[in-house]
């Protein structure tokens, strides 16, 4: 089968969807199948070449419209592609709109990942609207089956109700070969946190983090918060570490390389990702990645994962915004080191049992047999 996959960028650049689009494609390709990709060419990279036996086609960007990249090329490359199957991805509406336009005059199916909705603030919230009112609607009524990766997304969002019949339900994975536990020795009072560090990505809750830890100090003094990721808000919130007091507490490391990601995992007591946005936030796949290095997760209930959390007790859901229930939880991890190491290896089982991507690609692979 020839698969074209259409996300706005790809690996090298680090995020959510890239992830997704990266360890998708590798599984299908080992499962016999030709993937091609075509994204913008952040960072710059060859143009084309072949990542780990996908096809890759790069293409120039004009500039963003928030987390969109404008390529002007993306409709001339997509006429030439042949393909059996284009899978897309919301919500970057530049590539999913000419994915569509391709996938209807090439009479070929169109899968959407729906992994949230399109949202924005200021000026770019009124654009968001118009949009949702009118492309996503052409998209989604085109689409043949529409990818969700947690069910109670039908409900939450706005857009998607009245197509429940096209729904799939299908989770985000995590490379349980790359992510393990390492041997290395966990700092006792360490956090980790990993976003880009932009206004897009503000839903993440780091500044609710930060203002937990003020409160955690209290208890735990020498507690330290790494911080992965850069973006024209590090400033911002080197700042704001600097005026709760936490300088000395608090160390920002910019952009991880991925082949390092799996160190930091490895080396912190817990992984915390405060999301404050159902909209904005899907599945949490840096969630399973850090469950995966035997490592405990503390989230909020509006991340993907967090049932299966809480039904393993492989971390702590606390609700979105409270910056002191995030505080004790970050404390009773930070002082409870059993419980810790216990909840790793639980989180570590539910991602060997349930969130493969093989088994991911399994059931994508299976979904696109059925439209074909």
């Amino acid at each position: 089968m020839k698969i074209m996959q259409t996300p706005i960028r790809f690996y090298p650049f680090i995020g959510g969807v890239e992830n997704y689009v990266y360890y998708l494609s590798q599984e299908l390709v080992k499962k016999g199948h030709q993937v091609r990709v075509l994204c913008a060419n952040e960072p710059p990279s060859s143009r084309e070449e072949t990542v780990e036996d996908i096809q890759v086609k790069r293409i120039n960007y004009l500039g963003k419209i928030a987390n969109t990249n404008l390529t002007p090329g993306l409709p001339y490359a997509l006429s030439k592609e042949n393909f059996d199957v284009i899978h897309t991805h919301i919500p970057t509406p530049w590539s999913a709109d000419w994915s569509y336009m391709a996938s209807k005059f090439k009479n070929k199916p169109l899968i959407v990942t729906y992994h949230n909705d399109i949202i924005g603030n200021g000026a770019a919230h009124y654009i968001a609207k118009l949009y949702n009112s009118t492309a996503l609607k052409l998209l989604l009524n085109h689409a043949s089956k529409i990818i969700i990766t947690q069910p109670d997304y039908l409900q939450s969002s706005p857009y998607l109700k009245r197509y429940e019949d096209k729904i799939e339900v299908i989770p985000n994975g995590v490379d349980v070969r790359k992510f393990k536990p390492l041997n290395l020795t966990k700092e006792a009072h360490s956090l980790f946190f990993l976003s880009l560090l932009d206004e897009f990505h503000q839903y993440k809750g780091l500044d609710y983090l930060l203002k937990s830890l003020k409160i955690v100090k209290e208890e735990v003094n020498d507690v330290k918060l790494v911080v992965g990721g850069e973006g024209k808000l590090l400033d911002y919130y080197q700042k704001m570490a600097k005026d709760l007091g936490l300088e000395n507490n608090v160390e920002f490391h910019g952009f991880i390389p991925h082949e390092k990601i799996v160190e930091y995992y490895n080396k912190c007591r817990a992984f915390v990702l405060p999301s404050i946005s159902s909209k904005q936030e899907g599945f949490g796949i840096v969630a399973l990645e850090a469950l995966a290095c035997e490592t405990p997760v503390i989230s909020t209930d509006i991340v993907g994962v967090s049932d299966d959390l809480k039904e393993v007790n492989a971390g702590i859901i606390i609700p979105p915004r409270d910056v002191e229930k995030l505080a004790q939880a970050i404390v009773d991890l930070l002082t409870n080191q059993e419980l810790s190491e216990k909840m790793g290896i639980r989180g570590r089982k539910l991602v060997q049992e349930k969130y493969t991507w093989l088994k991911i690609a399994e059931m994508a692979e299976n979904l696109y047999e059925r439209v074909l």
